[in-house]
């Protein structure tokens, strides 16, 4: 589907549409009131998809609205920290023992083994099975009323982190009705989700028993809006304190004092098909590879609001940088009259992400000056990812999030470039690299995987897989002078907080 930019009207009608609902939202609240006009007001960019459920990516919006909990929460390097449980140990390879904290749901009954076990349980049979769980089953015993005991299937060092992600928060046993998990008023989170209406609106209440300590904004009014120029213009008319996800276009029109950019885990790369066409050659992927100028797509594409290419990687990832080693097992590059002999190429991409087809553009060029014949494809991702890994196109560019489900980037190496990858689209398939990921995936300690985690991108880009794009930065948008602590997280779990509110 080809791109168009948005016209003055359709962008007008996009902002009155976001700003019905607020206006409605706060003459019904009485916003006159001291309390209320403290209240937050916050535009999120994806409305619910499953009427709020935590076994799907809805899981991600609650997260960041501060109304679910799991277990454990990560720190800003993926580790595992203490939230619903205070400590853990691991009692064999297979099996580790979990102590709660003194807390209570938002309806009032207490945190128990019980109801973590209700909760795991149900995630595990939920259906769709939450993505956290596709590769790692695990069986949860309560050992007393504030002990629980998780066994996993097989040995599963990163345990904590998994216990981390959205899809397993902990709800009370009044969240399971009808088949369903529903977590408004049953969670554990500073706010309590006390309404929604379908992909328009909802209500976040503060929860005065918040094990914390209570939230300092006594509630949270949201708006969904997908349009990033309807976000912008509600934050820049005021309508809102906080606009998720500011597209890049209208993050200089705002101003320093609204934009708020952080580096964030996803790296922007060109994925070269190894199997088949042109680039099943070494030396023309190294040739793709060194047709590629970062810096052009920063300055071209992103108005400097993003990271050069360093890696798979990025500054996200603060880690990273330290441990990076020098790429291994390069081929050299094919030479220009080499290159210009090759047949067409077909790069392909999406519309999902608005700087993509723009990124595509500006790659397609570099490519073509190298003597690369370049056909451009770029359609709605879902039309396009069954043939993206099915290898049916030369080259893809894709936003990738590399920390996935666990906060381990060694899980999206071992899915995105080892031969049994669910989600190899350069359909890479080499032992040098499956030795590398198979070592860090063995590891436990935080450090030795880490190190051995780089020493696999470093096969990876040995063999020009994918060729590192650039790294994403995250932009927020609300005003400095008025709203404080607005969680910049490059894991996109959290933006609201207890901490957050208007000054």
């Amino acid at each position: 589907m080809p791109t168009s930019r948005r016209t003055p009207l359709t962008v007008a009608a996009a902002t009155a549409a976001l700003l019905l609902p607020l206006a409605a939202c706060s003459s019904s609240s009485g916003s006159g009131a001291s309390g209320d006009a403290q209240r937050l007001r916050v535009v999120m960019a994806f409305p619910p998809a499953q009427a709020m459920s935590p076994y799907g990516d809805d899981a991600v919006t609650l997260s960041r609205l501060a109304v679910i909990e799991g277990l454990t929460t990560l720190d800003r390097n993926g580790a595992a920290e203490p939230a619903l449980a205070t400590s853990w140990k691991q009692d064999n390879p297979t099996t580790w023992t979990f102590t709660l904290r003194d807390a209570v749901f938002q309806d009032g009954t207490k945190v128990d083994a019980d109801a973590v076990v209700r909760s795991l349980t149900a995630a595990g049979k939920a259906s769709p099975l939450p993505r956290v769980l596709s590769d790692t089953p695990l069986t949860a015993t309560a050992a007393g009323p504030g002990t629980v005991r998780i066994v996993t299937k097989g040995e599963d060092p990163l345990l904590p982190q998994r216990l981390a992600n959205p899809s397993l928060t902990i709800l009370s046993a009044g969240a399971y009705e009808n088949g369903r998990a529903n977590p408004a008023g049953h969670a554990t989170g500073p706010f309590t989700l006390t309404g929604v209406k379908g992909a328009v609106s909802a209500t976040l209440e503060r929860n005065a028993d918040y094990w914390g300590g209570k939230a300092k904004a006594p509630g949270v009014d949201v708006t969904f809006a997908a349009d990033g120029t309807a976000r912008a213009n509600a934050l820049r008319t005021k309508t809102v304190d906080v606009a998720e996800y500011v597209p890049i276009a209208q993050a200089s029109l705002l101003g320093d004092s609204y934009v708020h950019e952080f580096p964030s885990a996803r790296t922007n790369g060109l994925s070269l098909n190894t199997v088949r066409g042109v680039f099943a050659d070494p030396a023309m992927r190294a040739a793709a590879r060194e047709a590629i100028d970062s810096k052009a797509l920063v300055d071209g594409v992103y108005e400097g609001r993003a990271d050069t290419a360093k890696g798979l990687l990025g500054p996200g990832i603060p880690w990273a940088a330290g441990k990076r080693t020098a790429p291994t097992g390069r081929t050299p590059a094919a030479s220009p009259e080499a290159v210009a002999e090759t047949k067409k190429i077909v790069l392909a991409t999406y519309t999902n992400r608005p700087e993509l087809p723009e990124v595509a553009t500006l790659v397609q060029q570099q490519l073509e000056k190298r003597g690369f014949t370049v056909e451009q494809v770029v359609r709605d991702y879902a039309q396009m990812e069954a043939d993206a890994l099915a290898g049916k196109y030369d080259a893809f560019i894709q936003a990738r999030n590399t920390l996935l489900d666990t906060a381990d980037p060694v899980s999206y190496l071992a899915s995105d470039f080892t031969c049994d990858g669910s989600f190899n689209i350069s359909q890479l398939c080499d032992k040098d690299v499956d030795a590398a990921v198979d070592k860090a995936a063995s590891l436990r300690a935080t450090d030795a995987r880490h190190s051995a985690g780089m020493t696999a991108e470093a096969a990876v880009l040995g063999a020009d897989a994918l060729v590192p794009l650039v790294h994403e930065r995250f932009v927020q948008g609300y005003d400095d002078a008025r709203v404080e602590g607005v969680a910049l997280d490059p894991m996109e779990r959290t933006l609201i907080t207890a901490d957050t509110h208007v000054g």
